[in-house]
């Protein structure tokens, strides 16, 4: 038998959430296909209309020469970065200590590719210019994540990333965008997308986190490198007979999220000046640069996790099902903000905050 998480199901039940998109259900899918019918011919091995005419567009989009869609990010930069290695003869690499590559891949890189990476920076900060200036390992590639997930979306200034860039270009090392989130950070940075990924010799992004896709991933770069990614993406198993329930979720929810970033972001500052108010509670960053930040209880997770059911049961309104600990006294969550939040009223937030805030007094 399933067991039953109470907190995680208090979430559930809820009538409405302050974060993301929707639930991910069969249905993000069905509104996706809504206006196709049955006899439109599917992608067939990387090639067709569905995928070609969207990688045209997604290259456009990032101003870059050409791009291809693959079914997963994690695929895509394993191959981005075995490129830049191969081409200049080093197996080496950078990126932060947290980098999904490091903490979330089971060491792909090292095992698939025999490809060492060089960490920089504290885990606790973005990686600066004095930071790849420092280094005394010769590399083939620096990878930077924009925005760094797991310190709650922080974010370098955009003159920092001018300079590295300017630097990776005079030493021949190649700078590659995990742009997995690269929609959200554009309203902070004041720019498109074209301008920020010309910093970057590749990039990838995500279809399913804000913009709230199925699943995919575009990689994007000039027109040879982006020949070799597709033999790799072959040679790794990426050429599906058919991509195309991704790459047609990727496309209809692009279409319909891609200008709300702005007011993502907007929301999001908001919605951390109302944890920020409440006792024993703040936000990493305390003002967000992005439409994701994180939020820090300094409880115990088990007590934390009472209240927060206790108010979703009480409200019908969701906060967060996902708690995890940073030690025996600290707990907390990622919040990232999507459609659902401008659907909960000013005097609801208001009440959930204050009895959030009473609640916190309590402990």
């Amino acid at each position: 038998m399933k067991n039953i998480n109470p907190f995680i199901e208090s979430f559930k039940n809820t009538n409405k959430q302050l974060v993301g998109n929707g639930f991910r259900n069969i249905q993000v899918l069905r509104d996706a296909l809504n206006d196709f019918n049955g006899s439109e011919e599917s992608d067939l091995y990387g090639a067709g209309n569905f995928i070609e005419d969207f990688q045209e567009k997604m290259a456009e989009f990032l101003g870059k020469e050409s791009s291809v869609f693959f079914p997963s990010g994690t695929m895509a930069q394993q191959i981005a970065l075995r490129i830049w290695c191969d081409q200049k003869g080093i197996n080496k690499v950078a990126y932060h200590p947290l980098s999904h590559l490091e903490i979330h891949e089971e060491d792909g890189l090292k095992k698939l590719h025999n490809i060492q990476p060089i960490l920089l920076a504290d885990k606790s900060r973005v990686i600066e210019l004095e930071d790849v200036l420092a280094m005394d390992e010769e590399i083939s590639c620096l990878l930077l994540e924009l925005p760094q997930r797991e310190i709650g979306g922080q974010l370098p200034s955009y003159e920092t990333l001018e300079s590295i860039s300017s630097y990776c270009r005079e030493k021949g090392i190649k700078l590659h965008l995990d742009g997995a989130r690269l929609m959200e950070i554009l309203p902070y940075y004041k720019k498109t997308a074209s301008e920020l990924c010309s910093l970057f010799d590749s990039v990838y992004m995500s279809f399913y986190k804000g913009i709230g896709g199925v699943a995919g991933a575009i990689l994007a770069g000039d027109r040879d490198f982006i020949g070799e990614s597709k033999v790799w993406k072959r040679r790794h198993g990426g050429d599906l007979i058919s991509l195309y329930p991704y790459i047609i979720s990727a496309n209809y929810y692009f279409d319909q999220r891609a200008n709300k970033m702005g007011q993502y972001y907007e929301d999001a500052v908001e919605l951390a000046k109302f944890f920020n108010s409440c006792q024993a509670i703040n936000t990493v960053p305390t003002i967000p640069v992005s439409n994701m930040f994180h939020v820090h209880f300094n409880a115990p997770i088990e007590q934390v996790k009472i209240i927060l059911q206790s108010i979703h049961e009480e409200t019908k309104i969701g906060i967060t099902g996902n708690l995890r600990p940073v030690n025996e006294e600290v707990c907390y969550c990622e919040i990232s903000i999507g459609d659902l939040y401008s659907t909960i009223s000013k005097e609801d937030l208001h009440s959930i905050f204050n009895k959030l805030n009473e609640e916190m007094k309590s402990l």
